[in-house]
């Protein structure tokens, strides 16, 4: 005959009461009211129309009828716990890890407590970082999100934020500064050496605005990124293109002038159109942009 009883889930509240003796002992445990413990017990026995336990003043003591009923119970606690451990197992195997591609400088204590943020309220999220200054195709599958710096963005069928106005100038060494001095503007460039970018000038301007004005007897040294840059800039070899959201915070960086007018770019975050069909993406991409811009939008 069918007893009625269709609520799984009052057995986790029998079990509760039946191994700590009381409905408020089991509502601690349970994170529930007492009066709710005690109307749920009330209702398993009259689903089953059973008496599962004697109360007086000492608290709740099973009946033969509740005490039988205890291995069956704990079976399917037990039955309960391998499906929920199955089904999170399912989806850490159905799981995509969302894909990011950035220049190695993005990736930065910042930017990981960001993703440390999002992970905790996003759990099970994970990523891959793809770090390059090489421009991937994110319509081609090559990754699904994109930290890019660009004066635009030609490629319309990307999803595009733009988060940041990137500024850069003309820095030295101390080292340098003390045997040339630095040029405080382009009058001052002549008997200077310099250093530029091989690669990486089309988001850079201001390494096309210092070509202009520059012999090439006066370049130093060609670098493909902005750490080779750096590291340039400070071993002396000459002056260089750093973005200022970089040198900021660098006292060996010594800049010769503000950004030159007209020079600044963009960072931008881009998307595929396929990544961003996946909730987790959107919901990073959400996540992600206001705290990035809060971090790095700053006066150059």
């Amino acid at each position: 005959m069918n007893s009625g009883f269709d609520n799984w889930s009052d057995i986790r509240v029998f079990l509760a009461v039946l191994r700590t003796g009381s409905t408020l002992a089991a509502s601690r445990q349970l994170g529930l009211s007492q009066p709710t413990v005690a109307r749920r017990i009330d209702a398993l026995e009259h689903a089953l129309r059973l008496t599962l336990f004697d109360r007086d003043t000492r608290g709740f003591r099973p009946t033969q009828d509740g005490a039988r009923l205890r291995a069956a119970a704990e079976a399917v606690e037990a039955s309960v716990g391998v499906f929920v451990a199955d089904v999170e197992n399912t989806l850490r195997a159905n799981s995509k890890p969302i894909r990011i591609t950035a220049p190695r400088t993005n990736f930065s204590a910042n930017f990981a407590r960001i993703l440390a943020d999002f992970s905790a309220e996003h759990p099970g999220t994970h990523f891959e970082f793809l770090s390059t200054y090489d421009v991937l195709d994110l319509s081609a599958g090559e990754a699904d999100v994109a930290i890019r710096i660009a004066r635009r963005i030609d490629d319309d069928r990307l999803i595009c934020r733009k988060l940041t106005e990137v500024t850069a100038s003309l820095y030295g060494s101390q080292e340098y500064a003390d045997r040339n001095g630095l040029p405080a503007s382009p009058s001052e460039f002549p008997g200077h050496t310099f250093v530029v970018y091989d690669r990486y000038s089309s988001s850079l301007g201001v390494n096309d605005w210092l070509l202009d004005r520059i012999d090439a007897s006066q370049i130093a040294s060609r670098c493909s990124d902005v750490e080779a840059m750096i590291a340039a800039i400070k071993i002396g070899l000459g002056i260089g293109v750093v973005p200022t959201s970089l040198a900021r915070d660098d006292r060996s960086l010594l800049r010769c002038l503000p950004p030159p007018e007209g020079t600044s770019a963009s960072s931008w975050l881009l998307v595929s159109p396929d990544a961003y069909r996946r909730k987790e993406v959107r919901a990073f991409t959400a996540f992600f942009a206001p705290r990035y811009q809060a971090i790095f939008n700053t006066t150059p």
